[in-house]
């Protein structure tokens, strides 16, 4: 059985991003029932908001779920304390380096999957216990490293004997297959899984997944040392052009932006976070139709390089 299954207890090792605003219940529940690992994206959570999400789940489905916690959030420690204090199977980490919280939830026996964007850092949450790891190419939505996905997964693959699950730039069964082909043993999606009915977001940004080309995402914030591949639009160039004369007038359009997107479809003030795959995007499908065409062309790019006896 694949690992990444066996330890999560789900049919198929497809994994949802830890989305931000973006990452609900609803959403989350829907990539569970259809047999993957739904994600609640705790992101700009506090305890509260994050107690009212876990119940929402839990009466939308029994299936495993998790929770993503970004841990530059200044409510990091509440939320993994809600977290221990509902059981919830598996957590997710980004930005950041999760090892003093790795122990205590193990203790409790939630499974603890850090996203990493250095083989350096793959090595030190192994070393920390870490259950499992998603290696994040800079081709991902959001906030990005500086290695693509095609060799941060073959090097992070190589260097630790936990699962590790790829992501970025992966949105079909041809994406899946070239992950497991440089050691993955699951998916992680981000960018797909906002484009389909479920998602509880505007429609401007939906639209805008499904319209824009593999070229039409620009890297905003990175002078600003933390950067976001984002959908380009006028917002977009702004934040760029601040970024060299006004630095600090830049951090602060940014306060709320993806917020504004998510929720708003903001196009004058939003950040559209969304990955390289967006060129590779169009329709917006249920999940559950999303899950299932990636599995079979997944399975007809096995079978034909089996054929040709590579």
């Amino acid at each position: 059985m694949n690992r990444i299954c066996e330890l999560f207890g789900i049919k198929y090792p497809i994994i949802m991003g830890g989305m931000s605003w973006a990452g609900t219940p609803k959403l989350a529940a829907a990539v569970s029932e259809a047999g993957g690992l739904g994600i609640i994206g705790a992101g700009p959570m506090r305890k509260n908001d994050l107690q009212k999400a876990i119940d929402e789940i839990r009466n939308l489905t029994d299936k495993p779920f998790g929770v993503n916690i970004i841990l530059v959030s200044p409510y990091a420690d509440e939320l993994v304390e809600t977290v221990l204090e509902n059981n919830v199977p598996i957590v997710t980490f980004g930005a950041g380096n999760p090892t003093k919280y790795i122990k205590s939830l193990k203790n409790n026996g939630i499974k603890v999957v850090p996203v990493v964007a250095s083989d350096s850092l793959a090595r030190m949450v192994e070393r920390s216990g870490a259950d499992a790891i998603v290696a994040e190419g800079m081709e991902s939505g959001g906030h990005i490293g500086e290695v693509t996905t095609f060799v941060l997964v073959n090097a992070v693959s190589r260097k630790v004997k936990i699962p590790v699950i790829a992501a970025g730039g992966i949105v079909d069964g041809r994406g899946m297959a070239a992950a497991f082909a440089l050691g993955a043993e699951g998916v992680q999606m981000g960018t797909r899984f906002i484009a389909s009915k479920e998602a509880d977001i505007h429609e401007n940004f939906k639209q805008l997944i499904i319209k824009s080309g593999i070229r039409d995402t620009v890297v905003t914030g990175a002078s600003l040392g933390h950067s976001a591949r984002v959908i380009k639009t006028k917002f977009a160039k702004k934040v760029k052009n601040l970024e060299v004369s006004s630095p600090e007038e830049a951090e602060n359009i940014l306060v709320g932006s993806l917020r504004k997107a998510v929720l708003d479809g903001n196009l004058d003030e939003g950040s559209f976070m969304a990955g390289q795959t967006t060129g590779l995007i169009n329709e917006i499908k249920s999940v559950k139709e999303i899950i299932k065409d990636i599995l079979n062309e997944f399975n007809d790019v096995i079978k034909n390089l089996r054929e040709r006896h590579l």
